[in-house]
């Protein structure tokens, strides 16, 4: 990502609802999964950025470990740190870990950022050991293309299915893909195709608009979380994926 968009994130991961929301459906994910792993004492978070997801990830006796392929957001979020055993520059899809070195991935908003997926997830697939968790969220669907993703310098958004064979592909047994930010998926999808009509001069991520109406827009968030405990939804802004590698 551009520089700036890393600063920006190091703040509003403390305080905006998308941010805390996300880490409220990760902390969901990760509690439906974790008895199904046996012991998790070894964590991956890749491309952890200013290093928010590690507050959800950490436990008892688990270390932790950050990756990202910028250093900024290495320097950033010292607040986050603590959770964290290390945090190291490196990127997909190769990493300096062995074979089987965690019990769990997450890899949160990071796929649609590297040129090779299937290389990227085929290296997850290798420091993950027999039988550990993936967790992976993407951005959905290539309708909803928009500033966000040129200034977060994405290659591609994901369809539910697309998703599923490359990680598949990779050899995952793929447990649970589902849709979410899904409420809020006609308003946004129709702020960005008037974007692409209007092509505003000042670009700006989705978290740093709608400030007046977060509160709103945050209890709408919640309500789906309750929702995504029960069902999969069909359509929506982000995807959500839970997979193990058999063994």
């Amino acid at each position: 990502m551009q520089p700036a968009m890393y600063q920006a994130e190091a703040e509003l991961e403390r305080r905006h609802w998308w941010f805390r929301i996300r880490r409220e459906i990760l902390a969901d994910a990760l509690a439906r999964l974790e008895p199904r792993l046996g012991p998790v004492r070894r964590v991956l978070d890749v491309g952890c950025g200013t290093g928010a997801t590690g507050s959800v990830v950490a436990g008892d006796g688990r270390g932790v470990i950050g990756i990202d392929a910028h250093p900024l957001p290495l320097s950033l979020g010292r607040g986050w740190s603590g959770a964290y055993m290390a945090r190291l520059r490196a990127r997909l899809p190769r990493l300096p870990f062995t074979d089987g070195s965690f019990d769990l991935i997450v890899a949160l908003d990071v796929i649609e950022h590297v040129l090779e997926d299937r290389a990227a997830t085929e290296e997850l697939w290798r420091v993950l050991r027999p039988g550990g968790g993936l967790i992976v969220f993407v951005p959905a669907l290539e309708l909803l293309w928009g500033a966000h993703d040129d200034i977060a310098q994405h290659h591609r958004r994901y369809t539910a299915g697309g998703l599923r064979d490359l990680i598949a592909g990779a050899g995952f047994e793929v447990e649970r893909v589902t849709y979410f930010n899904s409420l809020l998926f006609l308003p946004i999808m129709a702020s960005r195709l008037l974007s692409r009509l209007l092509r505003p001069a000042d670009l700006a991520s989705d978290a740093q608009r709608g400030g007046a109406l977060g509160p709103l827009l945050g209890g709408i968030f919640s309500l789906e979380r309750r929702l995504l405990r029960r069902i999969d939804l069909p359509v929506g802004v982000s995807l959500a994926l839970v997979a193990r590698k058999p063994g």
